[in-house]
This record gives structure tokens, C-alpha cells and sequence, in this order.
């Protein structure tokens, strides 16, 4: 490959209602001229940005390091991301003022997440009326958002309605979203990974993608069939480095392709009535929210997407964990009453849900790209809406940060902040390192300080 021969960051593989984006490969980088030779440059990374939400609070005694500063000890439920350590900025102190009842009554699941990332408080109404605020990500989207084909992505587990009243007078619609794109319209989820592989890997004409979906299901084809000849010519041209980058990433493409039809096959045979498999695994939560990380993990390694959330259960899901010997329901259980038995059950749910998230971690860190790897060029916050859920608090929140945001943040420590500091702070120090300019929003008094050293 000629030394000078480039190619954009927005090329893409195209087919029959087919597009393939690709990962960062050296020929997209610049040139610079360097002891009179054309070199590549080491551009940066594109910075991406994601919501992690768990529901129904946690148990902080295994949830919050005992020291602050460099050298806590991680407690329990943090533990699966040991080998991360490096990435990890523990946040305490933090609250959201505006999930509080101020006024309304009951109703603080419901208010948890509508607040979750909006920092706003919830206007109680079970009908249309809905109103909250804009969410971070929004605000990403709207000024950054149109650098890739979606400018977010919005994924869940659980479905979720968005009219009806689900928590003491609040709409469903406040429990079942985080991402809101006006204060009155909400980002609905996706919760099936075969519709979003779809989204991802269909072209921008939706009448040729459905043809090519047909095409594909009537002779059981990959995606990448309908872009085999525009590979090829690409790696002609690519060097042995992009060459290798470029298999192991249409490799992962394909073989997330095989999991979620697998999964589809699963429900078909054991429900042979259904008109069509969704691609949800049935009865499977942990493959069904590894199946989602791993296309997340995908879009942000093709540059589908750079602002996403995930939703790992609707707020105040009562979703039951046998296979944790866990048999009541989450919600049911959050109510512990400071009885050690049932606090012991949410402990092992708060941990299987940090093994899922920490799955998700360990993805992006495997992805090389540039000098580092795309959770080095992240910045990934996981929480919830409310601390402990016997108590129904929104301050002292469990958050947690991952990332070093292309060396914009500086992790590896335990920050313990003024009570009830409000998260919209971080949002929007989070924000600035996105280079989306914001004056304010939510409660938020300021910008959250420490993140970086």
C-alpha cells in the first residue's frame, strides 16, 4: 500500500441494502511530513459515550470503598472489575435532588430514572402530559451526534410502555426510559438484537434493506455476502496491519450475526407456533444482555454510534433471578428491611449485573485502536437512580465511571464528594470533554472538579 493513499473515517463497505461501517484503521489517519517522508499521524480517537442504568438502587455496604484517593480496596460488588482498576473512578457523594419527592408524594422509582440522566424533576401525570427534561446524551446527540450514521443508540432488556401509570401516578413512560430528546419525548429502547443488528448493518434505503433482509433470510446469508466484493477491493489496497484489523473486525461481525440467529432458532423450537423469532433469547437474561453488549460493543468499534444507553431492566423490576438461587423479585426484595437474608439476595443480583457490565468493559478494552483501545477512548458511566432501595434515597448515589476518555480523565480512584453534589455536575463536566458546549442543565450548579489531574 502506497504510504500516501488514504481513505475517510466515514467509508463505508456497501452491498444490497447493506452497509458495513468500519473501524479505525491506519489509512484513515492523516498525514504529517516528517524528515521529508510522508508519515500516518496518530490522530485521535473518535470519544465515545455511554449509560449504564440498574434499577431499584443497590446494597452500599458492597458498593463503596472504604478510603478515598488511589489505594481503596474495591468492595464486593466491584470486584468483577478488578482487572480494570486502572479505568475505574468511583464516584461518591453524588445525588439527584430533582427524584426526590419535592412536593409530589410517592412515585421515587419512577422518578429515579426519568431523572436519571436528566437531572430534572418528573411532572406527575399517568396520561400524554408527560414532561422531565433533556438527558445528557441528548444533548451529545443534537451537537455531536451527526458525526456517525446514528447519532445515539438506545438499547434495554425489558420492554416498556409509554403511556398508562406505572408508579403512584406516573406514567410508565418515566420507568421505562433514560434517554429523553425533548423534555416531552422520550427515546424509546430497542429491546430485540436481531432488529438492532438490522438497524446497524441495513442501508440507508429502507425499501432495498428489506429486500436484502428477505434475500438473506430466504437463502440464509450474511451481511457480509452483500459486501464480500466491496471488501475485497479495499484490502487489496490495505496494508497487513488494517488487513488484520479489518478480518478480526468483520469476523466479530459475523459471529455476532451467527449468536443472535442462533438465539432466534432457540425460541422457534421451543415455541413452534410463533409467527417469526424475535432474536430474544427466551428465558435467558445473561445471554440476552450479552448479545446487547456485544453489539454495542460492535457499533462503537465501527463508528456506528458514538452516545448510547442501556437500560439493564425497566425501573422498579421485579424480574426474579433463579439461576442466583434468587427466586423472589428484585423489586419485592429492595424492600430488605434491613433483613440480612434478603439483603444478602440483592448483593448477588447487584453482582451479577456488574459481571454483565464488566463483560461489556472487557469488550471494549480488547479493541485495539490507535495506541490504546476503545475504553481508552470512552467514557462509560453505570448506576441508578436511587442509593439504597429499602430507603428510596437520591442522594449518595452509587455511580460509577470507566474510561480515560482519550487522557481527559484520569481514573483509577475512589472520589468522595460534598453531600449531595448534584450528578448534573459531572453530566456536565462529562459533556465538556465531548467538546458539546452547554451552559447548564438540570440542577446543576457547576462543573464536577478532581475528574482529571
Amino acid at each position: 500500500m502506497s504510504q500516501s493513499w488514504r481513505i475517510s473515517r466515514r467509508t463505508v463497505l456497501k452491498g444490497l441494502g447493506t452497509t458495513v461501517a468500519l473501524p479505525l484503521l491506519d489509512a484513515m489517519q492523516p498525514l504529517r511530513v516528517l524528515a521529508g517522508e510522508a508519515s500516518a499521524a496518530s490522530a485521535t480517537p473518535p470519544l465515545r459515550m455511554a449509560f449504564f442504568f440498574v434499577p431499584n438502587g443497590v446494597h452500599m455496604p458492597d458498593w463503596t470503598p472504604a478510603t478515598d484517593g488511589a489505594d481503596f480496596e474495591l468492595p464486593a460488588t466491584l470486584q468483577p472489575l478488578a482487572a480494570y482498576r486502572e479505568y475505574m473512578t468511583v464516584l461518591t457523594g453524588l445525588a439527584h435532588d430533582k427524584a426526590k419527592a419535592n412536593g409530589d408524594g410517592p412515585g421515587d422509582h419512577a422518578r429515579s430514572a426519568a431523572c436519571f440522566l436528566t437531572a430534572s424533576q418528573p411532572f406527575k401525570t399517568s396520561g400524554a402530559n408527560i414532561k422531565v427534561g433533556v438527558s445528557v446524551d441528548q444533548y451529545a446527540a443534537q451537537q455531536i451526534g451527526q458525526t456517525t450514521r446514528f447519532p445515539s443508540l438506545e438499547l434495554g432488556i425489558e420492554r416498556g410502555l409509554q403511556a398508562g401509570g406505572c408508579d403512584s401516578g406516573y406514567s410508565c413512560a418515566y420507568s421505562s426510559n433514560i434517554s429523553w430528546r425533548t423534555e416531552s419525548t422520550p427515546m424509546g429502547k430497542e429491546i430485540d438484537p436481531k432488529l438492532v443488528f438490522e438497524r446497524l448493518f441495513g442501508g440507508p434505503d429502507e425499501a432495498e434493506s428489506r429486500e436484502a433482509r428477505h434475500q438473506r433470510d430466504r437463502y440464509r446469508k450474511s451481511v457480509l455476502d452483500f459486501v464480500r466484493d466491496d471488501a475485497s477491493r479495499l484490502q487489496r489496497r490495505l496494508g497487513k496491519t488494517d488487513n488484520r484489523k479489518l478480518e478480526e473486525y468483520l469476523s466479530g461481525v459475523r459471529e455476532l450475526e451467527l449468536r443472535i440467529q442462533r438465539a432466534g432458532e432457540e425460541v422457534a423450537i421451543e415455541q413452534p407456533d410463533m409467527e417469526k423469532p424475535t432474536g430474544i433469547p427466551k428465558g435467558d437474561y445473561q445471554q440476552h444482555l450479552r448479545l446487547m453488549a456485544d453489539i454495542l460493543a460492535l457499533a462503537f468499534q465501527g463508528d456506528h454510534t458514538r452516545i448510547a444507553t442501556f437500560m439493564l431492566a425497566n425501573e422498579g423490576s421485579n424480574r426474579p433471578y433463579p439461576f442466583l438461587e434468587v427466586r423472589e423479585g428484585h423489586h419485592d426484595l429492595s424492600h430488605h428491611g434491613n433483613d440480612e437474608a434478603k439483603q444478602v439476595k440483592i448483593s448477588k443480583i447487584n453482582l451479577f449485573h456488574m459481571e454483565q457490565f464488566a463483560y461489556f468493559v472487557e469488550r471494549l478494552a480488547a479493541i485495539k485502536e490507535g495506541e490504546g483501545n476503545v475504553l481508552d477512548h470512552s467514557m462509560i458511566l453505570y448506576g441508578s437512580g436511587i442509593g439504597d432501595g429499602n430507603r428510596h434515597n437520591h442522594d449518595d448515589l452509587p455511580l460509577l465511571l470507566m474510561g480515560k476518555a482519550n487522557g481527559k480523565l484520569s481514573p483509577g480512584r475512589h472520589l468522595r464528594y460534598e453531600p449531595n453534589t448534584p450528578v448534573a455536575n459531572l453530566f456536565l463536566s462529562l459533556l465538556d470533554r465531548a467538546d458539546v458546549k452547554i451552559d447548564t442543565m438540570g440542577d446543576a450548579t457547576g462543573r464536577l472538579e478532581n475528574l482529571s489531574v
